[in-house]
């Protein structure tokens, strides 16, 4: 049903927050990649919490365990298991929302659609579902650097009303990785991380905008006409915890301008390819790459458990208040930069595999 993502490239997740472990099932992966268990982990490590101070306190490795479809170094071509078990669940924390509700979480709704639902951390609806999805990003980025040299990186762009200066075409994951907000505009990040620590200090927390890259995509890439690659991508990052919009290239501030002001006139550069002098399509035309940079942002809403209290209700009908306990991040850019990435990379992945299941076919 709903965990499970892509056509030919395709993911389960499973798992919850505070369960034996999450992890992901990946089928469709192409066989003879060399893969190993530390590019996996290096992923998942810049997903791990307890990575800073401005980052939940809960102290998890994050191991990463290949059950299946691996040997040797190489896939099989066979479904590949990954699973992280996870070592430091502290449920007692959540005692008191098996019956009261958290503000703008999803417990009242995962009630109202199975009429059961695991209150440890918010269950299945934690984050920490996150970990199947980069585990299997970090397949589908191999994948794409190794068949088209695709890079893709995110960064933390907006935290509230602070703005980044980035140059998408430049910006490199090194930079993204120098501080702890991962925004490589390192004087705007100093201020991002003063904000963030304030508002957990103020048992608050806060949100922003997350933009992403991807560079020397091939050309043709999407699916019209439901499939158009900027769909698949928006249904991808909208099924992140915690995000609230979807923007490519231009996106909402696109209808500032008029045609003429908009549109990507073409040339043909030294290699003798059709280029696009500006890029607010954001390399995607009609549904379909044109092999400029794919540039995105992913709105993030404030942490919806704070520490502050609230007005709520119980499973039962009651009115009452609810201060959360546990363990929260009080902003989730910083983390949610490799997730981003992941499901790029995923959707990448998947729609490159059916463009060369299609069109290449019968290709002399």
């Amino acid at each position: 049903m709903g965990s499970t993502f892509g056509h030919l490239f395709r993911i389960t997740t499973f798992g919850e927050s505070h369960g034996g472990g999450v992890g992901v099932v990946i089928d469709g992966c192409p066989p003879r990649l060399a893969i190993s268990r530390d590019e996996i982990q290096f992923e998942l490590d810049r997903r791990r919490p307890g990575q800073s101070k401005i980052t939940t306190p809960r102290k998890e490795a994050d191991q990463c365990e290949i059950l299946s479809g691996v040997f040797e170094g190489k896939t099989l071509g066979t479904p590949i298991a990954i699973l992280v078990r996870n070592k430091d669940p502290r449920p007692a924390d959540y005692q008191e929302m098996e019956t009261t509700y958290r503000p703008s979480h999803a417990d009242a709704t995962y009630d109202a659609k199975y009429g059961i639902r695991n209150w440890q951390g918010g269950g299945r609806s934690s984050a920490r579902e996150t970990i199947g999805r980069v585990a299997a990003g970090a397949i589908a980025k191999k994948i794409l650097h190794q068949v088209a040299g695709v890079e893709i990186v995110a960064y933390v762009k907006r935290i509230k009303d602070l703005e980044a200066v980035v140059d998408s075409n430049t910006v490199t994951l090194e930079q993204v990785e120098q501080n702890i907000v991962r925004c490589p505009d390192g004087e705007c990040a100093e201020r991002m991380i003063d904000v963030i620590d304030q508002a957990k200090r103020d048992r608050n927390s806060l949100g922003g905008v997350v933009e992403c890259v991807a560079r020397r995509v091939p050309r043709g890439l999407g699916e019209p006409v439901f499939d158009k690659l900027e769909a698949d991508l928006a249904k991808a990052i909208m099924s992140l915890p915690a995000t609230k919009g979807f923007e490519i290239g231009s996106g909402f501030a696109g209808v500032l301008l008029t045609g003429k002001e908009h549109n990507d006139e073409f040339y043909i550069d030294e290699q003798g390819q059709t280029r696009t002098l500006t890029n607010r399509s954001g390399g995607i035309q009609g549904g379909i790459t044109n092999g400029e940079n794919i540039i995105l942002r992913a709105a993030f809403k404030p942490t919806a458990t704070i520490g502050q209290a609230q007005k709520t209700v119980t499973n039962t009908g009651e009115e009452t208040t609810l201060a959360a306990r546990g363990r929260h991040d009080p902003c989730v850019l910083p983390r949610a930069v490799p997730m981003v990435e992941a499901m790029v990379a995923l959707v990448l992945c998947d729609h490159l595999l059916r463009h060369q299941g299609q069109c290449a076919t019968l290709t002399p």
